[in-house]
């Protein structure tokens, strides 16, 4: 079987070129042979070049493909991330499939690195969210880390994370108490995150055990505070800022002493990175 990657791949370059492409078809020669480099336009960071440079080989595996700038890595305008030689008809095909990755990516690692930027010297960490785009999750997440993100979980399998609905469902702390017990021994390598809504919520779930995260969700800095008084010299559970977070806001949160900040933003409303192709005929 493939993997998801693999098959994201060959499902964007089936949308792109269809029944072939018939600009290179009738206007390039099909002899004609070409260098090109992959550049970025503007500065940032550098997210996906493996996933690029896998569309240029699944298109023609043999063009010859370098990777000359690594992913995680800042770079300025006009730096050279890509090197594609071989069939001048191939790296034409391939480009807009591979570009659309590549900015994609590098948007997600750029911007998640602004805001990491913002809680520099404090312990806080950013953190994605599962707001990906279908398909790309690992991909985007990937970028995140690139950016110097962290991951929250990857899907519902690997953490339970127990939010309003799940507390309107559940029945009260009694029958929340009883289902992480109940998880803890049949998973036992799986986290339990609750979210609280008010302080009053962050101290009644501070009371139960096995409670590894709790998510203070659009809570006021005074709140935040008064959270992270509430659990004093403990180290669990770990409490995770949501809702309402801005940039100009992230320093303020972070200085509240909470152990993360999680944005979905970073992945659902990164603007992609303006990276584009120079091509020299040979």
């Amino acid at each position: 079987m493939n993997h998801p990657t693999d098959l994201l791949i060959e499902l964007a370059i089936a949308e792109d070129i269809g029944g072939g492409d018939v600009t290179t078809r009738y206007f390039i020669p099909e002899d004609r042979q070409a260098s090109a480099w992959v550049v970025a336009r503007k500065d940032g960071v550098v997210s996906g070049g493996e996933i690029a440079a896998q569309v240029f080989r699944k298109v023609d595996p043999e063009l010859l493909v370098q990777i000359l700038t690594s992913d995680g890595t800042h770079v300025v305008a006009g730096s050279q991330l890509i090197r594609i030689q071989g069939s001048a008809r191939s790296i034409l095909t391939a480009e807009r499939t591979a570009l659309n990755f590549l900015q994609h990516l590098s948007g997600i690692a750029t911007l998640t690195a602004y805001y990491c930027k913002q809680v520099l010297g404090t312990h806080t960490r950013i953190l994605d969210t599962r707001k990906t785009t279908p398909g790309y999750r690992m991909l985007e997440k990937k970028a995140v880390r690139d950016g110097g993100g962290t991951n929250h979980r990857q899907g519902l399998y690997d953490r339970a994370m127990v939010k309003d609905n799940h507390l309107v469902a559940e029945g009260g702390i009694a029958a929340i108490q009883a289902g992480i017990k109940k998880l803890k021994i049949n998973q036992p390598n799986v986290e339990v995150e609750i979210e609280a809504d008010s302080i009053e919520q962050v101290r009644e779930f501070l009371a139960l055990d096995g409670v590894d995260y709790i998510l203070l969700d659009n809570m006021t800095l005074v709140q935040l505070s008064e959270a992270v008084a509430l659990r004093g010299l403990r180290t669990k559970p770990m409490l995770e800022a949501s809702g309402g977070i801005t940039l100009e806001l992230l320093a303020e949160i972070a200085a509240t002493g909470v152990d993360f900040i999680s944005v979905g933003a970073l992945t659902h409303s990164a603007p992609a990175l303006d990276i584009g192709l120079d091509f020299q005929s040979i």
